[in-house]
């Protein structure tokens, strides 16, 4: 008789996470059923087509053929008979279907909620903005008001960076263990810290630098005040905001939620009305309340500062952070610089009534979408690539027409995020003009050049986006740390410059 033809088996040995029994199992690849139970029926267990009788006692349970994910975190230890076969191209395959999977509606939904409630949360950053801007702290030190913007923006660059980097990693499977969602999340707890208080005093050293070019001098007291107001904003805000968006990665990744579609509008929606609370707080309580014992503030302020070696001690310690730690300070710094040109406008066009109201809200939102895009596609090439290679039949530059009505996913996206932001802002100038208005917002131009101004720099944000994402990707930068901080400051810039136009122009008409 001839011997039948070996049966090719591979035996897996599980992980460091075992789904199932820890120990060596065999598993037929593409073995029917029906020799399985006809192998079961016959006792003659000396003759094993398969190579071994324990492999032949292994087969009494029935023959489960090993899933995708499975194969990809088993470890191949010795493959009988015939060549093995080959290795998936990328063993983010899964991650791949499901993204492709994602339906237009499903990710409508998941973005529409979040959006809303960080647009409000923006609505409530612009009122007080309005309100806080007369308080004697604000009007005794203008430059409380130019370390506003740069602030803001310093803040949601900060939250949605991270963001991004914890829904790519969560995306990509490394955050499926226990220790893996504390080591990853423990590490950029440690690195906004560091980072918040750099860029704390980037901010007020910027104001100080302002003022010293337009008046010459800048008095001392302010100078502490400045300096202790930010630094002790960016710390607070960043130990309540990061711990909320390490719950926010969380959770989505249990409800198997896309984190790109969430995390981001959720920073958002705490981070400006958070942020701009403390600072008017804090300025408040050290110039007003204790006027007189300045030695607190200067206490406070070198207290934290001795902490930003800690903090960046243990995100250098952390094999996830260290890159960031080295390589990630140049594009907040820069965000910093540009967003401080919002400022300046801020400054400017303060003698408008009523436009600090609107200036959280329309840098805010423009902000929030780019920010979505801008992780979508990061993920999206994290999942199909590896840099500084692009996915295959794709360019860095590409024209507008290609961005908005291409055949790629990311022009899907770019549309249903603009579908959004004409209903969003419609919401958002009604809030504020019964609050803070007269109700006449709907009577007059306003609307129409609001909306205009809105939908021109959400148009050009998300053109950026694309372009800056692949540019960055190409030449080996990781673009979760490097491109939401520049296009939030662009946000900045443009919805400054835009919205300081449209006053400008209800003048004129």
């Amino acid at each position: 008789r001839t011997r039948p033809p070996m049966q090719r088996s591979v035996t897996m040995v599980e992980g460091s996470r075992p789904r199932i029994a820890r120990q060596p199992r065999t598993v037929s690849v593409g073995e029917p059923l029906e020799d399985y139970w006809r192998r079961r029926g016959s006792r003659r267990l000396s003759f094993c087509p398969r190579g071994s009788l324990f492999e032949v006692i292994q087969d009494l349970q029935p023959p489960v053929l090993p899933t995708l994910r499975e194969a990809e975190e088993a470890n191949v230890v010795a493959v009988i008979g015939g060549v093995p076969p080959a290795p998936p191209a990328k063993p983010i395959a899964l991650d791949q279907e499901e993204e492709v999977a994602e339906t237009p509606l499903g990710m409508l939904t998941q973005v529409f909620v979040p959006f809303i409630l960080a647009g409000l949360g923006m609505v409530a950053a612009g009122v007080l903005l309005n309100q806080v801007t007369r308080w004697p702290a604000f009007t005794e030190i203008p430059e409380l008001i130019v370390m506003v913007p740069p602030l803001l923006g310093l803040k949601g660059n900060l939250e949605m960076t991270l963001a991004c980097r914890m829904s790519t990693q969560a995306n990509l499977g490394n955050m499926d263990s226990r220790s893996a969602q504390l080591t990853i999340a423990g590490g950029n707890l440690a690195l906004i810290q560091c980072q918040a208080i750099v860029a704390g005093l980037v901010s007020a050293l910027l104001a100080i630098i302002k003022s010293l070019a337009s008046e010459g001098s800048v008095h001392g007291g302010h100078v502490l005040t400045l300096a202790a107001s930010a630094v002790l904003t960016a710390e607070l805000a960043s130990i309540v905001l990061a711990s909320v968006m390490v719950l926010v990665i969380l959770v989505c990744q249990r409800l198997r939620v896309n984190p790109d579609n969430v995390a981001t509008p959720v920073a958002a929606s705490l981070g400006d009305i958070t942020t701009l609370a403390l600072l008017a707080g804090l300025a408040t309580l050290l110039h007003v309340t204790l006027r007189d014992y300045q030695w607190v503030a200067v206490t406070l302020l070198v207290g934290v500062v001795l902490l930003a070696p800690v903090w960046a001690f243990l995100a250098h310690r952390n094999i996830y952070t260290r890159e960031v730690l080295s390589h990630g300070w140049l594009p907040i710094l820069l965000a910093i610089v540009v967003s401080s040109g919002g400022g300046y406008i801020l400054e400017f066009a303060s003698k408008y009534e009523g436009l600090a109201a609107y200036q959280p809200v329309i840098n805010g939102v423009g902000g929030n979408l780019v920010a979505v895009q801008a992780s979508r596609i990061s993920t999206y090439l994290h999942l199909n690539s590896e840099r500084p290679s692009l996915p295959t039949g794709e360019r860095r530059c590409v024209g507008p027409l290609g961005v908005f009505f291409g055949t790629c996913p990311h022009a899907r996206t770019a549309r249903l995020l603009l579908l959004l932001l004409i209903p969003g802002h419609l919401l958002f100038v009604a809030v504020i003009d019964n609050v803070e208005g007269s109700g006449n917002a709907f009577r007059g131009p306003f609307v129409g050049l609001y909306l205009a101004a809105a939908f021109t720099q959400v148009c050009l944000l998300l053109y950026v986006a694309r372009v800056l994402v692949y540019t960055l990707w190409r030449r080996g930068v990781d673009p979760d740390n490097a491109a939401i901080p520049f296009l939030t400051a662009l946000g900045d810039l443009l919805g400054g410059c835009l919205l300081a136009a449209v006053f400008w122009l209800l003048t004129l008409l």
